[in-house]
């Protein structure tokens, strides 16, 4: 608890100071939220609001502004006007910084806008990363805003994913038809920080305003979906998951069901470049309500993964939701498995589905897919950082990422869906393999000091140490221990310096390591403590 505090209070930082602007009705629909209007739910901590507290739709306003000129928008505004779409009237828009890098009063002027309240905002509850609250409506929302503060620096994207619970926060606003936008502000530049891949929110290349195309093209696909199909959808908690398909799915330069089934249509951050609008609006209002993607879910059924690995005993699971599953790779083990199953996934429509499990990031002759019908057996051999796929509307060199990805695409029909993902994340540590008896990676070596090497990584879930470790083995293949080399002049380093046994002790007396604060670029360090 101590924890969240520290990291919600740090989100308050914007990327460039906030100019925050008054929030006049123009006309449009307003919902002035206060905190006498929230009911607190005693099972997710949520805030809540009923559905009759919610302001009348703005259903006379123009679903796209009339002086909007380009194609897409005009292509809306006839799709409405025949009835055959559904507008944005009732759409909440939940601007999270404060008219930093807010959507347009006018753009869409069918929006009902979310004004938090003195209370609300006391409390820093109307900025940074979204979760606190429940509408009862379809919600698109952004915040233009990071982390800054080293060495918990990280965009909002990034912190769902790393702070208690917010990955399970995440996926339930995605199955309750809330769409959020973050930009990646650093975290996707020359290293891929992210430890997983996820279809929960849009996170967009670049830091401020780099938000803005995405809730313009989602906007856009929310308003030509058909009335009956959206309406559809909101009963069924898939808004979010099919608005992320129409927009992955028609990307710039994305031809063809392989393209679409490949990391480069599933980037960590997305470039404005790729979004297509007039092919997005045009998929959208195509979509009858039987033809509903499904909505992928994954679980686990048998894994190797342990709660207590490597020298520090830290967890290698760091999240399991319905569409991520999230892996830290912390054992000093050269293969891991993980079988999933995709049982759960129903067709909206009660068609029977298709599953295509796929490396979409990390090195293929180190990657095994089993599968069979909705299963999938999964085998990892250890491997080094690489590129990342060259995501569509890119330029320049792709980041090196230490992340694996398995993609999930569930087909009934002649769509595939949106993506469910298994995210392995690499340790920054260098290790060399050989194969023992059977065939099997051993460890040789492994040197544990990262900033020696330069080596990127996130402090919150991992860890460095000065010093390199030289393995050995006997005649059949077991481990008899290991010497331990310092990599720095210092009197810690030389304290951990020596001969270990195979069970980690060290003249007769087990091995104790604990790891030191937050404190530096370095991040955390782990001593070793005899």
């Amino acid at each position: 608890m101590k924890r969240r505090s520290v990291l919600l209070a740090a989100t308050a930082l914007a990327l460039i100071p906030v100019r925050p602007r008054a929030a006049g009705d123009g006309g449009m629909a307003v919902l002035r939220l206060t905190a006498d209007m929230l009911a607190k739910d005693p099972a997710s901590g949520r805030l809540t609001l009923d559905a009759a507290k919610l302001p009348p739709p703005a259903v006379r306003a123009p679903v796209v502004n009339t002086a909007d000129g380009d194609p897409a928008a005009a292509r809306v505004r006839m799709l409405f006007a025949r009835g055959q779409a559904a507008g944005l009237a009732g759409v909440l828009y939940d601007n999270r910084d404060r008219g930093h890098s807010e959507l347009s009063f006018d753009a869409f002027p069918q929006l009902t806008r979310v004004v938090y309240g003195p209370e609300l905002k006391a409390r820093q509850l109307d900025y940074g990363l979204a979760g606190a609250f429940r509408f009862p409506a379809i919600v698109l929302g952004n915040s233009s805003t990071a982390l800054v503060r080293s060495p918990q620096a990280r965009s909002q994207a990034r912190l769902a994913m790393t702070q208690p619970g917010g990955a399970a926060r995440a996926a339930e606003d995605y199955f309750a038809n809330a769409l959020y936008c973050y930009p990646e502000h650093h975290d996707h530049d020359r290293f891929d920080y992210f430890p997983a891949a996820w279809p929960y929110m849009t996170v967009s290349q670049g830091s401020s305003y780099s938000d803005q195309p995405f809730l313009r093209i989602q906007a856009l696909i929310l308003a030509a979906f058909r009335p009956d199909t959206r309406a559809r959808m909101e009963r069924l908690g898939l808004v979010a998951p099919t608005v992320q398909w129409v927009m992955r799915r028609t990307q710039k330069g994305l031809r063809g069901a392989a393209a679409y089934m490949s990391g480069a249509a599933h980037p960590s951050a997305f470039a404005g470049a790729a979004l297509n609008p007039v092919a997005a609006v045009a998929l959208a209002a195509s979509l009858a309500p039987d033809e509903i993607p499904p909505a992928p879910r994954l679980a686990v059924l048998s894994e190797d993964f342990g709660d207590r690995a490597g020298l520090a005993g830290l967890s290698e699971r760091l999240f399991d939701t319905p569409a991520a599953i999230a892996r830290l790779w912390r054992s000093l083990a050269g293969r891991h498995e993980i079988t999933l199953t995709a049982a759960n996934t129903r067709d909206p429509a009660g068609r029977a589905l298709q599953f295509h499990w796929v490396l979409l990031r990390g090195d293929p002759q180190a990657v095994r897919i089993l599968t069979q019908g909705a299963q999938a057996r999964i085998v990892l051999d250890w491997q080094s950082p690489r590129p990342a796929p060259a995501g569509f509307g890119t330029k320049g060199q792709p980041p090196v990422s230490a992340r694996i990805d398995i993609g999930l695409f569930a087909q009934a029909g002649r769509h595939l869906s949106a993506p469910a993902f298994l995210s392995v994340t690499l340790p920054p540590e260098a290790r060399s393999y050989d194969f023992g008896p059977g065939g099997i990676p051993r460890l040789a070596s492994v040197n544990y000091d990262a900033p020696a090497r330069r080596a990127r990584y996130d402090p919150v879930l991992f860890w460095w140490a000065p010093w390199h470790d030289d393995l050995q083995y006997n005649a059949s293949g077991r481990l008899t221990g290991w010497t331990r080399t310092p990599t720095l002049p210092t009197a810690a380093a030389a304290r951990a310096a020596g001969r270990y046994r195979a069970d980690g002790s060290r003249d007769g007396s087990p091995a104790r390591y604990a790891l030191g604060p937050l404190a530096d670029r370095r991040g955390r360090e782990l001593g070793w403590l005899g």
